[in-house]
């Protein structure tokens, strides 16, 4: 391992094609949410695929189908890559999930460079995708290149699971892992995620409906109930100033908060004046460290993210908007089932709605309904986690929870029964999903030390623990 850790911090050709990729990867503007943008997204794929064969893995682009949109019209999915690495029987098999799919990003939204241009400035690498989740994808593929290119034999063998539509649910991943349940997945052992920002979400839609035309505010106004009135009225209802979630039934579903649990919040360092500060604001919603860990990692809650259909652009513009969408979501967290939450917020949102006695038409969807995934820290692959953070930073790791979006841990869980583990390199103030996301240079290749010592640190979990 130190003849590794050497090469990789000390050669300048490696670490030049290193970043190098990066930037390669970055350029793409790899949007999953944005249809105009899907050829690039089969050209990330196709990249990434490339990559892999050209370090002689057993390389394959799964086609997983088409995405159906909302005008009733289709669209090929981007392909999944997947790849092997050792076929040694005696050896634990890992597999490593991310994905190359980016969130939207423009320079005029608020960034300070060109977001599909990977910019170095201070030590931190600027650019769509940078943390979330190309660097860290990048970061497992230069860990196996490691062993490889100081011709070592990898201590495991390593398959990778390389999507291109996570930003936008995994469409169609999870048939694919069912498909391949005893074929590709079959002798995995265990299941490493890398994108770990973000994990589980309940993500709606409320439409309200109408006039059949945007109106002029000075001609109109005062005649009409107006659908935005109706929006903003009814998004009000989801939740208090002080945090409190509005919506019969959420806060029972959720499991209590044990003694055990508590200990662990209060362990752990954290100086909330340096988050707040990195964040930008002169409050948290709560004053002490454990309230505030527990309700960022344990607890659901609201959040209100847009309104399509509303004028957003500068300058003034007396609209009435014919048709308004809110776009929100509520974290998933044990015990909470998506399915109920969907339940839940459309029958309450129809029952405030219904109070306004309005004429207008409200429409309340999930597109987004993922189960939240709670992992045993005590299993040896969190031993070995823990044991490869020590070797390589000379700290003991904290065990934290996160809140957001990774649609596929729990289909990994359920369908192949492996042990999975979250393994972050990013830092909480990368941006991500924002704009000026980044990856420190520290970060990426500490990181890309810490898999490598990970590989050989779950090579010497004993078979009978599996």
């Amino acid at each position: 391992l130190f003849l590794l850790f050497g090469f990789f911090s000390h050669t300048d050709k490696y670490h030049c094609c290193k970043g190098s990729a990066l930037r390669d990867w970055v350029e793409v503007e790899s949007d999953s949410s944005n249809i105009l943008k899907r050829p690039d997204l089969h050209r990330m794929m196709e990249m990434v695929a490339q990559k892999l064969r050209l370090m002689g893995g057993t390389v394959e682009l799964v086609d997983i189908g088409e995405q159906e949109l909302p005008d009733g019209q289709t669209l090929a999915l981007p392909k999944v890559v997947t790849a092997k690495f050792g076929t040694d029987t005696n050896k634990h098999t890992v597999c490593v999930y991310g994905h190359v799919d980016v969130q939207p990003a423009k320079l005029e939204d608020g960034w300070a460079t060109d977001p599909y241009n990977l910019t170095d400035i201070n030590g931190n690498l600027y650019g769509r995708g940078a943390s979330d989740n190309k660097a860290p994808v990048l970061a497992w593929i230069h860990a196996v290149e490691a062993y490889q290119t100081l011709n070592m034999e990898l201590p495991v063998n390593v398959k990778f699971v390389i999507e291109g539509m996570e930003e936008t649910g995994s469409n169609g991943l999870d048939a694919m892992i069912l498909a391949q349940r005893d074929t590709f997945f079959s002798d995995v052992d265990y299941i490493i995620i890398s994108d770990c920002g973000w994990l589980r979400n309940c993500y709606f839609y409320a439409e309200v409906e109408g006039p059949k035309q945007d109106l002029h505010s000075g001609v109109y106004g005062g005649t009409v109930i107006e659908p935005m009135t109706d929006l903003i009225g009814i998004l009000d209802t989801l939740i208090s100033p002080s945090g409190k979630i509005l919506v019969p039934g959420i806060r029972e579903a959720v499991a209590p908060l044990t003694d055990e649990e508590w200990k662990l919040y209060q362990d752990i360092q954290f100086d909330m004046d340096n988050y707040k500060n990195k964040i930008g604001v002169s409050q948290l919603m709560y004053s002490n460290k454990v309230d505030l860990l527990a309700h960022m990692w344990r607890y659901p809650t609201v959040s209100i993210h847009g309104i399509e259909g509303a004028f957003s652009d500068p300058g003034t513009k007396t609209v009435i908007p014919a048709k308004v969408t809110a776009k929100f979501s509520i974290r998933q967290v044990p015990n909470m089932d998506p399915a109920m939450v969907k339940k839940q917020v459309t029958d309450y949102l129809q029952s405030v709605f219904a109070k306004r006695k309005s004429p207008n038409k409200l429409k309340v969807t999930m597109v987004i309904g993922a189960k939240p995934w709670l992992a045993d820290p005590q299993h040896p692959l969190y031993e070995a986690g823990k044991a490869a953070v020590k070797r390589v930073f000379d700290v003991d790791p904290d065990l934290i929870r996160e809140g957001g979006t990774i649609p596929i841990a729990k289909t990994f869980e359920d369908v192949t029964g492996k042990s999975i583990i979250m393994m972050p390199i990013g830092g909480f103030d990368d941006g991500l999903h924002s704009q000026n996301e980044k990856i420190s240079r520290y970060n990426y290749i500490e990181g890309t030390k810490l898999f490598i010592a990970y590989l050989y640190e779950v090579s010497q979990i004993k078979k009978t623990t599996v």
